[in-house]
């Protein structure tokens, strides 16, 4: 197929993995990154040569030879800046959640197409290869009894990620993966607790979901994990049936380095080398360039309304884990 013309808005560690993993697969041609600093596109022009770069998402949008986006900015700046693409006719793969609030993600259904098929919600873990194969454990063996879905990281991410919560920021990811794990089951119950330190940040989440039938799934987020841990924390899932157990552990992967430290050189499964990018990241964007040229749906999981069934279940958590408490 002709190579989709992708542009990439957001130049922090996940939009430069973008922008690098689409200068490298045969189904794109990345013809334009924008940040906020100008030091971000020095930086990628040093990664990655040639490539147009603009501070003024606006100015890029008249500019540039963009068919289709990725947006892989801070959450709060997910909705205005995929209003202004959506509004200017481009296909558009946003990373989610699309809002921390949810009128304001609502607030884009005017402009998403019925099938979704113009806004396609970035979810990596629908083409990481061991979840897809636990996808197909549970299509086989049946629906499971209880999953147990967890994920840490550092303590220092309350300074990384300033205001962020950790359910927005990870335990997304196993909402996410739990709706296309059930097809989309609606919970019947759901309840929630939180911690939070002496200056009122969340830095641990605790979910519980219900589904009919006696399904139960537990979730944990936080960013509780000292130091000396893999720069991503870590990230494992325990899933019970009838008669089965599985088990997946996907970040971090398993080469490990030691020197003075321990060392997970890989978090995640995505390698952006130019010579062939792999991993979950370049099976998400060549499926978003076919979702562009019409080759196929959007994926059970990544649609605009997806997005909106996961982001009531958040809804729900924080409106049962309330003030939460504070730590001495």
């Amino acid at each position: 197929m002709e190579p989709v013309r992708v542009g990439v808005v957001g130049l922090g560690g996940f939009g430069r993995q973008h922008a690098r993993t689409l200068a490298g697969i045969a189904e794109a041609e990345l013809v334009a990154v924008v940040a906020r600093r100008q030091a971000s596109l020095d930086l990628f022009e040093g990664e990655v040569p040639g490539i147009p770069g603009w501070l003024d998402l606006d100015q890029a949008i008249r500019e540039s030879t963009a068919e289709a986006w990725v947006v892989a900015t801070s959450t709060a700046a997910h909705v205005p800046i995929t209003r202004a693409l959506l509004e200017s006719g481009a296909t558009v793969l946003l990373e989610k959640p699309v809002s921390a609030s949810l009128p304001e993600a609502e607030s884009l259904a005017p402009l998403v197409a019925p099938d979704s098929n113009n806004l396609m919600l970035g979810h990596i873990v629908l083409f990481n290869s061991e979840y897809r194969q636990l996808r197909q454990e549970v299509q086989q063996r049946g629906r499971p009894h209880f999953m147990d879905w967890v994920r840490h990281r550092l303590l220092a991410n309350l300074d990384r990620f300033p205001g962020e919560n950790p359910m927005h920021l990870t335990m997304v990811h196993d909402l996410y993966a739990t709706q296309a794990l059930l097809d989309r089951a609606e919970p019947i119950a759901i309840s929630g607790q939180v911690r939070r330190n002496g200056a009122g940040n969340v830095t641990l989440v605790l979910a519980q979901l219900e589904w009919e039938g006696g399904l139960l799934g537990h979730y944990t987020a936080s960013f509780m994990a000292p130091s000396g841990m893999p720069g991503n924390g870590y990230d494992r899932v325990e899933i019970f049936g009838a008669g089965w157990a599985a088990r997946m552990a996907m970040n971090p992967r398993p080469i490990q380095v030691w020197d003075t430290r321990a060392i997970w050189p890989m978090a995640l499964e995505i390698r952006a080398e130019p010579e062939g990018p792999t991993g979950m990241m370049a099976a998400e964007l060549r499926c978003f360039c076919r979702v562009v040229r019409g080759l196929e749906p959007v994926p059970m999981g990544a649609t605009y309304q997806d997005a909106l069934q996961v982001q009531r279940w958040m809804l729900r958590v924080e409106e049962a884990y309330g003030d939460g408490d504070n730590e001495q």
